[in-house]
């Protein structure tokens, strides 16, 4: 009674006045234990169970209220124990809970996604929860079997729209399946629902751009960029498309405010060497090619330009450093094999 009045810390005592030797201890435990969870005191009511289960440790109900509070507390692997246990002592159901479900869902979420579906797929479609039906669409995905994980994704966004977590997944299905269109249709359902999430718009970028829209990839990455301009995935992507069309003066004044922050990703000391090489400003480009060489000694892409830039420059030994380094990861590359022999002779 004082629980439902919220006078938690009356109800409190009064558990605390029941003493070991009771026939009422073991509940009193279990209230405790449920209250505290209720209040956020995990680890307070998980003593409180366990003392329990000491005492009493045949009692179903006391294994399922722990199940429950390791499943809340994401300690999937203890709550998959305990339930196992259930569903073996032959209750697959408790407190109106399927615990054949409970089961699938912690495995899935301990990642055991083999295992997790062979509970998952026992749940009619018709039974599931729209969280249930995401874990198991989502477990389908991470096996890498695309229909019916499509199938059920696209369930749950006909029953729920407003599930947003379904939309990228979906699309990830469907991009696997090849159906980029379906898949940027997917996403821009999402976006109606949820137009203030810079990762759907970023991925939905990411569609575009495989689609060869460039214009929607660069509106798209605005909207994200405008939602969350500290979201360095969603600036280097932007910048990577300036770069890839030749802006290359948008390229430095819109990563101005970025190469100066703590923990720069060296991609962008990539596309700024670029930019302000291709702009003749070669002082900066020389900086930035410097900041970048120890990130990318094993891109080709980066550095082939880069042995040219150092030649230019009269910079010799940087040039041979990505060379050397070149030569090793695109041995096949005669032009360049020959220029490194040349050099390696010339420093005899």
């Amino acid at each position: 009674m004082l629980i439902d009045d919220n006078k938690n810390d009356e109800a409190l005592t009064l558990l605390s006045e029941v003493h070991q030797g009771s026939e009422a201890y073991v509940r009193s435990l279990m209230v405790a234990a449920d209250l505290y969870q209720t209040q956020g005191l995990f680890e307070v009511s998980e003593q409180k169970l366990l003392e329990a289960r000491r005492l009493a440790p045949d009692e179903p109900a006391i294994q399922f209220a722990l199940a429950e509070l390791y499943f809340v507390m994401r300690e999937f692997e203890k709550a998959i124990s305990l339930y196992l246990d259930l569903i073996k002592q032959g209750i697959p159901e408790f407190s109106s809970v399927n615990l054949v479900e409970r089961l699938g869902v912690a495995y899935a979420n301990a990642g055991r996604f083999e295992q997790a579906i062979g509970y998952l797929k026992q749940i009619h479609s018709g039974d599931m929860t729209p969280d249930v039906k995401f874990e198991t669409a989502f477990t389908y995905l991470q096996l890498k079997d695309y229909k019916p994980a499509i199938s059920l994704f696209e369930e749950l966004k006909e029953s729920d729209p407003q599930y947003t977590s379904l939309y990228p997944y979906l699309g990830q299905a469907l991009v696997a399946e090849n159906r980029l269109e379906d898949a940027l249709k997917a996403l821009q359902e999402g976006l109606g629902v949820d137009q203030y999430n810079e990762k759907l718009w970023s991925y939905a970028a990411d569609i575009a751009a495989r689609l060869e829209n460039e214009s929607l990839t660069e509106t798209y990455l605005k909207k994200g960029h405008d939602l969350n301009p500290d979201d360095l995935d969603i600036v280097i992507k932007l910048s990577n498309l300036y770069v890839k069309q030749e802006r290359f003066q948008e390229t430095v004044d819109f990563l101005a405010d970025y190469v100066g922050q703590d923990n720069v990703d060296p991609q962008l000391y990539w596309n700024l060497a670029v930019s302000y090489a291709r702009l003749e400003k070669y002082e900066q480009a020389d900086r930035y090619y410097q900041a970048a060489v120890p990130y990318f000694m094993d891109q080709a892409d980066f550095l082939k330009p880069a042995v040219y830039f150092f030649r230019e420059m009269g910079e010799h030994e940087p040039m041979m450093k990505v060379l050397k380094a070149y030569v090793k990861v695109v041995p096949d590359d005669m032009e360049m094999a020959e220029m490194l022999e040349n050099e390696q002779e010339n420093d005899f």
